[in-house]
């Protein structure tokens, strides 16, 4: 009686002290210090929040599991560590079936959790709006090393440069003012269409939480809704050539009016209609032929 009165005692200030803590907590250190979060702001998507959730909850999970495994050996280090005077092998156990059971089963089921909640939050993201409920769609175009934007509803477009270098900035720096811009209006549906015009990019919005690989041939896509108006970075996260480290672009979340302002400025400079996939490097993926193949039987 005495024992358990003892660790009553003793878990009500510890207790006591880590509600304390967790009440002291800031928005990054709640959401695991991931990009994303600012004090007293809300989310930067819809999905940054079922991101963050699914990464903390895992973190918690495996850091109970691993106090309770250094837990159990650093005690058996202890427990049977060898004493002064003793000599020889220990007695030898051949098995333990509850505990080897308990080894087996309690993963068994880690991994099972990991997967499903893994599997929801997934499809949760991945899942496209509808065609009508989409109110911004994009295509968004990887090169080496730069990226172009068709504003798709509004039959617009925004060619993009490689950034050059900056003289004044940071070393590894680029010129801000010719890094490709990506606009998108706040609390509007988004669809974005990747596709990549020579190798494997990667299109990722560091704040977005995701990130999304650009195939040759395949067309991905990317659905959710910016909450938070600001500028974010994005990079291209796939290793793509010489000049990988310098394919950056900015992500504008701007109210409506804004927008539309720089759409009308698009059109003003005379960029209407579409990119297309004319300038593709990639001429002679499975089933399209080779450019030699293609002339002739045009000609016929």
């Amino acid at each position: 009686m005495r024992h358990n009165r003892r660790l009553r005692w003793a878990a009500i200030p510890i207790a006591a002290s880590l509600s304390l803590i967790l009440a002291g907590c800031t928005q990054a250190q709640l959401n695991g210090f991931l990009p994303g979060f600012a004090e007293g702001e809300g989310p930067v998507t819809n999905h940054t929040e079922r991101v963050s959730g699914l990464w903390v909850t895992s973190w918690i999970v495996l850091l109970v599991v691993g106090v309770l495994t250094w837990g159990l050996t650093i005690w058996a280090v202890i427990a049977y560590r060898r004493r002064k005077g003793q000599t020889g092998l220990p007695v030898q156990l051949r098995y333990n079936m509850p505990i080897e059971v308990f080894y087996t089963i309690v993963p068994f089921i880690l991994v099972l959790g990991f997967f499903a909640f893994t599997a929801r939050d997934q499809a949760a993201i991945e899942q496209r709006f509808a065609e009508d409920e989409v109110d911004v769609q994009i295509e968004a175009i990887g090169k080496q090393w730069a990226w172009d934007f068709n504003y798709v509803k509004e039959d617009v477009y925004s060619p993009g440069i490689q950034g050059q270098p900056s003289e004044e900035g940071p070393e590894g720096s680029l010129v801000e003012s010719q890094i490709p811009t990506l606009f998108l209006p706040v609390g509007a549906n988004v669809e974005i269409k990747l596709e990549a015009r020579d190798v494997i990019h990667s299109f990722w919005v560091v704040d977005f939480l995701y990130k999304k690989d650009m195939i040759p041939g395949k067309t991905n896509y990317m659905s959710f809704i910016p909450e938070r108006e600001g500028t974010y970075a994005g990079k291209c996260a796939e290793l793509c050539g010489e000049y990988h480290s310098l394919m950056l672009f900015n992500v504008e979340v701007v109210s409506q009016d804004e927008y539309d302002d720089y759409i009308e400025s698009l059109r003003d400079l005379g960029q209407e209609g579409q990119l297309s996939a004319e300038y593709d490097r990639n001429q002679n993926l499975p089933g399209a032929g080779t450019p030699e193949l293609q002339e002739e039987t045009e000609a016929e």
